[in-house]
């Protein structure tokens, strides 16, 4: 008999890659910097020191949109999801210019987690248990197989955030 322990597992994460999210910054700041559109807006790009809010700055809300455009390709090439992504709204900001702040979504919230774990529960799999563990979900199961099928049906599931399933036991 299998102690529970013992029993296959893994953990569903929310994770950002930060350095990429710093060089897809970057990039765009630069890309910016050289385009003639953005010529004579004072455009900026700019993530903060704890690097969880991206500050996009523009002379009017169409360049803004343009430069929103941009930072999506970048972050995109850099293999960030758009879904850690959380555009704020458009604000105006000194000198009749447009400012709009970026929220960067990593770790499951409480509420997510329970939406995870309802979501596994409605599938109704037999031997399948999740919990909430912090801001992670652990997902323990009888059968790998069953654990693979949970992995594919929360990849379907369209749940507003990026996962990640590490950690998988035998």
């Amino acid at each position: 008999m299998r102690y529970r322990r013992d029993m296959p597992s893994f953990d569903v994460v929310s994770e950002i890659d930060m350095q990429e999210v710093r060089n897809a910054v970057d990039q765009a700041a630069r890309e910016v910097a050289n385009r003639f559109d953005f010529k004579d807006t004072n455009s900026a790009v700019d993530l903060d020191d704890k690097g969880m809010t991206i500050t996009l700055e523009s002379a009017s809300a169409d360049r803004l949109s343009a430069l929103k455009q941009v930072l999506e390709e970048k972050m995109v090439k850099r293999k960030v999801s758009l879904k850690a992504i959380d555009f704020g709204d458009v604000e105006d900001a000194a000198g009749g210019r447009a400012r709009q702040v970026v929220e960067l979504k990593a770790g499951i919230s409480s509420e997510m987690a329970k939406k995870i774990n309802s979501h596994i529960k409605d599938l109704k799999m037999k031997g399948i248990q999740s919990s909430t563990q912090g801001d992670q979900v652990r997902v323990n199961g009888k059968k790998r197989d069953a654990l693979q099928d949970v992995i594919a049906a929360l990849k379907e599931a369209d749940l507003d955030l990026p996962l990640q399933f590490q950690n998988f036991r035998d």
